[in-house]
């Protein structure tokens, strides 16, 4: 389904209560519950390894129950300026950042291999080079040193506020990360407990000698962790290949927003867009924005905005009209739900 433009008059106003939310100074900080219907697992604080649940079909005799917005993000480039290993990993082991990834980018090249697999493997090669044992705790304990964009930290609960200003029924919000970063770096980030789940790549360190990929997320897998929300498949035990029925799904594509940067997200976004969802593209506050404006030519993001998180932004005003757009047909559907309950 392909969205209708916002109306003009609605999305010039945004209703009186949403332009003073927007432009009205913060009261709060991150981590502060502010009554809306989060998850308990985005209610936690703790940074222990998740176990995904496996939503159950939601429309059920008590009603239509389609009322679960995923917000699911990039990580480099997207929440943080710079690739999370150039803030503490590479320093660490003595490697300049350009040279590392120009040296990943020649041996994928001259072994046909795929990147994101050369990196995870050049990085054991350097740092083993440089006397550094790759650890897990380690790689968690760089995670508090990544840089994060300006209001980062508050975005969870200003979205979250902002749905529970604007929602008619009771709405509730997820955040999804899938990244082809490191899981390790990001689970020590201050963001991490904010997240539903975190889909990133991972290595393996118990069963071998040496860290040993244990998972591989590229530009187009991806795209199967937006079918694991969509599907409530979030277990990584489970396979997602079986076919479910639109009206079994949990997380319509239409409940979803996809953020990301560049032409790694284009399958993300092509897919979340082409099934009826909403994508932005962010760029440096300050910075370049051409990246940006190609992929809106290219009609692969709805809107695009410097990565400038604080509320009043472009970024934030942007995202909540496509939330209001997003309320509204969570609305339509569940009226038209209620009437075909009626009819049979």
């Amino acid at each position: 389904m392909k969205h209708q433009p916002i109306a003009r008059e609605e999305a010039w106003t945004l209703g009186v209560k949403a332009v003073e939310f927007l432009f009205a100074e913060p009261t709060t900080s991150i981590g502060a519950s502010r009554g809306v219907h989060m998850s308990d697992r985005t209610k936690a604080a703790s940074r222990s390894k998740r176990t995904p649940s496996s939503i159950k079909p939601v429309e059920t005799a008590k009603g239509y129950e389609k009322r679960t917005i995923a917000l699911v993000y990039d990580f480099d480039g997207t929440l943080s300026p710079k690739p999370m290993q150039e803030y503490g990993f590479l320093p660490a082991i003595g490697e300049d950042p350009a040279a590392f990834w120009a040296e990943v980018n020649r041996k994928a090249y001259e072994h046909e291999a795929e990147g994101l697999i050369v990196y995870m493997h050049l990085m054991y090669q350097k740092a083993k080079a440089a006397g550094v044992e790759i650890r897990r705790d380690d790689l968690v304990a760089l995670g508090r040193g990544v840089e994060l964009f300006k209001g980062v930290e508050e975005w969870f609960d200003e979205i979250e506020n902002y749905i529970k200003l604007r929602a008619e029924t009771a709405v509730s919000v997820r955040h999804y990360m899938i990244s082809s970063g490191l899981k390790e770096i990001i689970e020590g980030t201050t963001i991490y407990p904010r997240f539903h789940n975190v889909f990133a790549s991972e290595y393996f360190f118990e069963p071998y000698e040496l860290p040993f990929p244990k998972r591989v997320i590229t530009d187009t897998n991806k795209t199967q962790y937006l079918f694991r929300i969509n599907k409530g498949v979030e277990d990584l035990r489970q396979s997602i290949n079986s076919h479910m029925p639109e009206d079994q799904r949990p997380i319509p594509f239409a409940n979803m927003v996809y953020f990301g940067d560049g032409d790694t997200d284009v399958p993300s976004m092509a897919v979340t867009r082409s099934n009826g969802g909403c994508a932005v593209a962010v760029h440096p506050p300050g910075g370049k924005q051409a990246k940006c404006q190609d992929l809106y030519r290219a009609k692969r993001v709805d809107f695009y905005a410097p990565a400038d998180y604080r509320r009043g932004s472009d970024l934030f005003r942007r995202t909540c009209l496509l939330l209001d757009r997003i309320l509204a047909d969570i609305r339509v559907r569940e009226e038209m739900w209620t009437l075909q309950s009626d009819a049979t």
